[in-house]
């Protein structure tokens, strides 16, 4: 019904992806797919094309009531449309937060490595951050006693969930521990969940302001179909949060730079929520089995490398260490193979011997740059 082994040129498209680096690059970096996306959200940006007038946006009145029915029915979390604020990205939307709810010099904590922009965030509202490292493997468990002693002094806690780039999903009782701590100690929770369409085996996503009306209270929780339906490029994300004077704290934080959201973003999300349910579903399929390839590959054509099978998301997190590269291994893979992953340092990594590859790209692509390393690495003398 979908094919996701379609290759696409987007070279002269505009492509953040496909135009940083010459073409002679498979480009396995920021994240977003190069899939063509649900045929639902097409008909619906065509549609809304045919009227030839583009100006100011105001969405629909039934999406919010959509957005929902939508976290209801993937999530059982009930919440009222009033809920909802719409922004024109996550990345705006955790900004807003911390600029609403800490004062200079208030600490900041989150779990590294971590997105870029996350990472960044407090340094721009004069915030310290108070990093948490978080094991690689999944199957370790988070230091909770640190984490509530950390709690105790921070204002705020950026959650992210599944975890970029980790491709971690945190189970529902470690959640329960984490959010009971920040309650108790008055810290809010901003929590991304920008993945949360994206688990595989069978796993399903818990936003942590789902657990009780407590927690709710304390939560600020950022969500988007960019990720999941591909639509990064028309800059349309929501927040969720069910206490009102929250709510309106936080939109009071727009403060002339987070402005109305695109147009063609708000026509897009409403189609993705409505009808792109089969689609999300075949994709899920394909990622899943481009992860299993990736495990499978990195294990016998990579020796050296460690990685974890992601338990979300699109991302793989790998560990060079081993391989005595002589430099950064996000140089190494670009000069030597032509592949171009993102570099470890930008998400926090402990040393420049972490890199992040992409998955969401045709399976001949991601054999393609797995096979271009493997011949570098072969040639390679430590």
């Amino acid at each position: 019904m979908f094919d996701f082994d379609q290759s696409l040129n987007r070279l002269h498209t505009g492509s953040n992806k496909w135009s940083k680096y010459p073409p002679d690059v498979l480009p396995l970096w920021v994240a977003d797919m190069d899939f063509a996306v649900a045929p639902a959200i097409i008909d619906a940006l065509q549609q809304r094309l045919s009227h030839p007038v583009l100006g100011y946006a105001v969405a629909d009145p039934t999406l919010r009531q959509q957005i929902a029915a939508y976290v209801q029915a993937r999530y059982d979390w009930g919440i009222d449309a009033e809920d909802v604020v719409l922004l024109p990205g996550v990345e705006p939307g955790f900004n807003m937060a911390l600029k609403a709810f800490c004062q200079a010099g208030d600490r900041v904590m989150m779990h590294t490595p971590i997105y870029k922009p996350l990472l960044q965030a407090p340094g721009f509202w004069g915030l310290h951050r108070h990093d948490l490292p978080l094991h690689p493997d999944p199957r370790v468990a988070l230091d909770v006693e640190a984490f509530d002693q950390a709690a105790s002094q921070s204002r705020a806690w950026i959650l992210c969930n599944p975890h970029n780039p980790l491709g971690r999903v945190f189970d529902r009782d470690t959640l329960l521990q984490l959010a009971q701590s920040c309650v108790a100690h008055n810290t809010l929770i901003i929590s991304d969940e920008i993945h949360c369409d994206l688990l595989f085996d069978g796993r399903r996503h818990t936003p942590i302001a789902s657990l009780s009306p407590q927690i709710a209270k304390s939560s600020i929780t950022l969500m988007a179909a960019s990720k999941t339906y591909n639509i990064a490029g028309l800059k349309t994300a929501f927040v969720i949060i069910p206490d009102a004077e929250l709510r309106q704290r936080f939109d009071q934080s727009r403060l002339g730079m987070v402005d109305s959201v695109n147009l063609m973003g708000l026509q897009a999300t409403q189609a993705a929520f409505a009808h792109g349910g089969p689609w999300r579903d075949a994709l899920l399929r394909y990622l899943q089995s481009n992860r299993d390839l990736l495990v499978q590959s990195v294990a016998t054509q990579l020796p050296g490398v460690v990685m974890h099978a992601p338990q979300a998301t699109f991302l793989a997190w790998f560990d060079c260490s081993s391989l005595k590269l002589g430099q950064d291994a996000q140089q190494f893979f670009l000069e030597h193979a032509r592949v171009a992953l993102s570099p470890g340092l930008d998400f926090g990594a402990p040393s420049d011997q972490w890199v992040r590859l992409n998955f969401g790209c045709t399976r001949a692509v991601l054999k393609q740059a797995l096979a271009r390393m493997q011949t570098a690495l072969s040639t390679h003398t430590p």
